[in-house]
């Protein structure tokens, strides 16, 4: 998994590139949830790529952070081993992603 960011010139944002790379188990779907997206509000689908990993890109606000996880096939949540920070979800199932952009 990765996370790549490159800040605009002309606007206030930066560009976030998600990867997500699927171990052993073959993916169907990934979705990204986070707090830009009301946790899954607006659906966030990562597309598939030849090499069989997921890719989404997104312009967010410069000077954020954003608590963020990807979804697996509807059942799993993964955290993105390049996230910033981590800080444990309310729900007590484990921790967050944190992106700072």
């Amino acid at each position: 998994m990765a996370i790549t960011k490159k800040p605009l010139k002309v606007r206030p944002e930066c560009r976030v590139t998600f990867n997500y790379q699927p171990g052993d188990d073959v993916a169907r779907r990934v979705e990204l949830r986070g707090d830009f997206n009301g946790w899954g509000e607006h659906d966030l689908p990562l597309k598939r790529q030849r090499d069989g990993s997921y890719r989404v890109t997104l312009n967010l606000p410069k000077d954020g952070e954003y608590a963020f996880r990807y979804l697996i096939d509807e059942e799993r949540w993964e955290n993105d081993e390049a996230a910033d920070a981590y800080v444990p979800n309310p729900f007590g199932t484990g921790d967050n992603g944190i992106l700072r952009t």
